[in-house]
């Protein structure tokens, strides 16, 4: 399959399925109670290296017997050989997006993508996984990246130069804060897929987020994913608050 079939085929899911609600905690029992309380809005998960780090590939078994997509977001950086290597594991799994860094390099991003070209379709969805590039983490101030990685470009300039290489190098995909993607979106118009942490709904507290946006500002802005945690998991109701979400949304 290739990479315009398969965005197609996501971009066709419905606007609640297009939310991504993150299981950023310690254990497989806690992961699996929220997800069970999602209901039937809650499709997509994300499974990060807190909970992936605790349960390990079972906990992905177990929630993709629930029925749901899986955004395993491991966010590799390694070789090109390793790289590659995790990507076709993340297939097996049966994961539906999983992610690298942009700044892991082009042979490294063009390697994961090749194997992901490759992978089988998943029986149940249709879809082989898609590989997200990384730009810059929605956690880091303009402040902090001249702090890692001293340069006279902009924040914004930095992520546009790494979405364009990883789109060059055959990624599906971006992940990328909200307030990155009026640039994005005109320096690589529609194709690449994009998924969007930092979200807080309107009055929501943004926590150790840096860029963040309202659900709505997010799609609006060109958004295909979005991924929301603590709004969600630590309300009374997580499959309440993901409703009224996507009710927005829809």
């Amino acid at each position: 399959m290739d990479r315009i079939q398969l965005i197609a085929k996501l971009r066709d899911l419905p606007a609640g399925r297009r939310i991504i609600t993150a299981l950023d905690v310690p254990t497989m029992d806690q992961a699996l109670s929220i997800a069970e309380r999602l209901g039937a809005e809650g499709g997509f998960v994300k499974v990060g290296l807190e909970l992936y780090s605790a349960a390990g590939p079972e906990v992905v078994h177990r929630l993709k017997n629930m029925d749901r997509d899986i955004f395993l977001d491991l966010k590799y950086h390694d070789i090109p050989n390793t790289v590659a290597s995790a990507a076709r594991v993340a297939a097996t799994l049966g994961a539906s997006l999983c992610t690298m860094h942009a700044s892991n390099g082009r042979a490294a991003m063009t390697a994961a993508s090749a194997a992901l070209a490759e992978a089988k379709v998943d029986h149940r969805t249709g879809r082989r996984p898609a590989l997200l590039a990384v730009t810059i983490l929605t956690s880091l101030s303009e402040q902090e990246m001249g702090e890692v990685s001293p340069s006279y470009d902009t924040l914004q300039d930095r992520v546009q130069r790494l979405a364009r290489l990883a789109w060059d190098c055959g990624c599906d995909g971006l992940v990328c804060s909200a307030t990155d993607l009026p640039g994005l979106r005109a320096a690589l118009g529609p194709e690449p897929l994009i998924v969007t942490p930092g979200i807080r709904p309107a009055g929501a507290d943004v926590g150790d987020q840096h860029r963040v946006t309202t659900p709505r500002q997010a799609m609006d802005a060109g958004s295909d994913f979005l991924v929301i945690g603590r709004p969600i998991t630590q309300a009374p109701d997580p499959g309440s608050a993901l409703k009224a979400i996507a009710d927005e949304l829809a």
